[in-house]
């Protein structure tokens, strides 16, 4: 259904636009992308805020998903009739609820919990004819205008960015303050430092995250604000193995908090910390900088 959007749609070229979300994208909605070509028009995440207006302000032949989290999918069922299409390395997320599951990694009465959630809030529709592809696919819709397939791993194993028409969406490389997240069953921590030093290297006359930031105008404000993103890393890296001063578990590092603030309350959130506690100690381990000083229990060396 065409619908218009009004002020609530940004025009940043001719061809691509942002349909901002709630709160200019604050989880659980997101900032979608829209891109008109000459023979067809996609949209990159429908978000929540979308499937609640009911549509895009242009007939939407295909969605693109950039990666398998709830919150980048919620509009896949509202476009049940548009092509699907999402690295092959996330595809199962898209194809079945199961396979969602899958990627986050979430057994027991956390998954049982999510997965209700997600169904409810944010409309979650298996699509098991959903196309895979890889990085450097070039989605052709016409008129010379395409759109460019970035992987982009780390935050999960398919994450991708998209490049088009001097716009580049770095999806949930969102450059808030909280940093980077890698506490997913799918994520990795080298991965993602990768990402994002390759991710540094694009030029575009805007950015946009899928949360928070939203559009970043310029290279220089770009390049400021993914340097502040990735120091979050180091600190993060720091914090823990100042907390190893004394022996210590990944039970106490996971009760302590390093990612998540006390009193943030997520079915999930047990789990991120107990993930990226664990890489961080194995990172330590690998540098020399922690030892093992009795089984599963280690201090800073």
């Amino acid at each position: 259904m065409i619908i218009d959007w009004g002020e609530g749609e940004r025009r940043l070229t001719d061809t691509v636009s942002v349909l901002v979300g709630e709160a200019n994208g604050a989880y659980p909605s997101g900032n979608t992308l829209l891109v008109r070509g000459a023979g067809e028009s996609v949209v990159i995440d429908p978000s929540v805020t979308v499937v609640e207006r009911g549509g895009a302000p242009v007939e939407v032949d295909a969605v693109i998903n950039s990666h398998s989290h709830e919150d980048h999918m919620a509009g896949n069922g509202l476009f049940a009739d548009a092509a699907l299409h999402i690295h092959d390395a996330d595809i199962i997320g898209a194809q079945s609820i199961d396979g969602l599951m899958e990627v986050y990694g979430l057994t027991g009465e956390p998954r049982a919990a999510f997965e209700q959630t997600i169904l409810d809030e944010f409309h979650y529709t298996a699509r098991p004819d959903a196309q895979g592809f890889a990085d450097g696919h070039v989605f052709d819709l016409g008129g010379g205008v395409t759109v460019d397939a970035v992987h982009l791993p780390g935050h999960t194993r398919g994450h991708s960015g998209f490049r088009m028409d001097g716009v580049f969406f770095l999806s949930d490389i969102d450059l808030t303050g909280f940093g980077p997240y890698y506490g997913d069953v799918w994520s990795d921590l080298e991965d993602f430092e990768a990402s994002l030093t390759k991710v540094r290297d694009e030029e575009a006359d805007y950015y946009v995250t899928f949360h928070h930031k939203g559009i970043i105008e310029g290279r220089d404000t770009f390049v400021e604000m993914i340097d502040a993103f990735t120091a979050v890393i180091g600190r993060r890296h720091q914090a823990m193995l100042d907390f190893l001063a004394e022996p210590r578990s990944i039970d106490d590092m996971r009760a302590h908090r390093f990612i998540y603030r006390p009193h943030v309350e997520h079915s999930f959130a047990d789990s991120v910390e107990e993930r990226s506690a664990t890489m961080h100690v194995d990172r330590m381990l690998h540098r020399g900088e922690a030892v093992e000083v009795e089984p599963g229990r280690y201090q800073a060396s």
